[in-house]
């Protein structure tokens, strides 16, 4: 008799395999929050230079749409100062988490760049810009999700420069174990966590063969730590061939400093354009989330007066910002809205092929949030 009952039962599935009382809840249970892990955290905001305002208060805007539990501490900083002011270091020591739009760096002259005096004092090490296709976006390749993690306090951003005689500049790249040894431990724990399959150093140890072979030979180490995800070396100028011919076969890239930028720019071309890349610097203690690839952050003055930038890449990064604050459901929301609006094509910014302002698009993304 029973199994007669058990007979009947899947052949009622069968004809009806979705009945209402077997329905899944519409959003599963992402965490078990911590009690008070819900109180607003404060975010040290830096609006930055050119079109860093309209970007961050595009995100402020958005943020304040959605009743993220964030506040902005804001502060102004500008590419063309001595230093950062130590009340903006002091909050963002306090604070852990910071938002930058970007800061200009002169060419050439005696000032240095601000963006690297944020990353040394912090010890933020790790740089990572996440370039993928958008769906509605179209591009010249598919299937395109590169994640590139760049050493960011080291190698010929070490800033150590000096003229030899006149006409003579000797400019020194440092490489290390120790910082070697931790982008390669950040590269594979954030593979692993990520259910990511493989990393891919990039070098240039044909050449360089003591710094790019201390950097190859701290990658191979900690590889042999992870056995589930393959490893595989490029050299840099196959590397930028490559992406430029079939990106789809790259996933994780670990990088030294200055090959990093030129691969995450390269990759954010590939994939849709600097204007819609997240990234972030992260070190053991402090984050800052800002624009994924740097090339075009801080605009010009055309699309400044225009008021046409593109809010895109900052309000990604923005959801980065928000899943590292252990807000996830706000972050899907805020990623989702974003990419509907990227996907009907209706609002999207010059650079995006379209005539539509930032405040357009921040608009849209509002009225689209779940």
């Amino acid at each position: 008799m029973a199994t007669r009952r058990s007979l009947s039962t899947l052949k009622r599935l069968l004809r009806n395999p979705n009945p209402s009382h077997l329905h899944l809840p519409r959003r599963p249970v992402t965490y078990m929050p911590r009690p008070g892990d819900g109180a607003p955290r404060p975010i040290t905001l830096i609006p930055g230079d050119g079109i860093g305002p309209l970007v961050t208060g595009a995100v402020q805007q958005v943020m304040e749409a959605m009743h993220a539990p964030v506040y902005f501490e804001s502060y102004e900083v500008h590419g063309d100062m001595a230093s950062v002011p130590p009340e903006v270091i002091e909050s963002i020591r306090k604070n852990k988490v910071c938002l930058k739009g970007g800061l200009a760096t002169p060419v050439g002259g005696g000032v240095s760049s601000l963006n690297m005096q944020l990353r040394k004092e912090l010890d933020l090490f790790a740089s990572l810009v996440h370039c993928f296709n958008l769906p509605g976006l179209p591009t010249r390749h598919e299937n395109v999700d590169i994640v590139v993690i760049r050493e960011n306090t080291e190698g010929e951003y070490s800033g150590l420069e000096h003229e030899v005689v006149p006409g003579v500049v000797e400019s020194l790249k440092v490489i290390t174990k120790f910082c070697s040894e931790r982008i390669a431990k950040y590269a594979f724990e954030y593979a692993y966590l990520n259910n990511r399959k493989q990393v891919t150093a990039v070098h240039k140890a044909n050449i360089m063969k003591l710094a790019d072979g201390l950097f190859l030979e701290s990658c191979r180490e900690v590889a042999t730590k992870y056995p589930g995800i393959k490893y595989n070396e490029i050299i840099v100028d196959n590397c930028c061939m490559q992406l430029v011919s079939k990106p789809e076969q790259f996933d994780v890239m670990v990088t030294p400093n200055l090959y990093g930028n030129l691969v995450a720019n390269t990759a954010a071309g590939i994939a849709g354009g600097t204007g819609v890349m997240p990234g972030g610097n992260v070190g053991a203690d402090h984050a800052i989330f800002e624009q994924g690839a740097s090339a075009g952050n801080v605009g010009n003055e055309k699309i400044m007066e225009q008021k046409m930038a593109n809010p895109v890449a900052l309000l990604l990064s923005s959801a980065m910002m928000l899943r590292h604050l252990q807000f996830p459901s706000f972050a899907d929301r805020l990623e989702t809205a974003v990419k509907r609006v990227i996907e009907e094509g209706k609002y999207r910014t010059k650079d995006l092929g379209g005539t539509s302002s930032t405040q357009e698009v921040v608009d849209a993304v509002i009225s689209t949030l779940d």
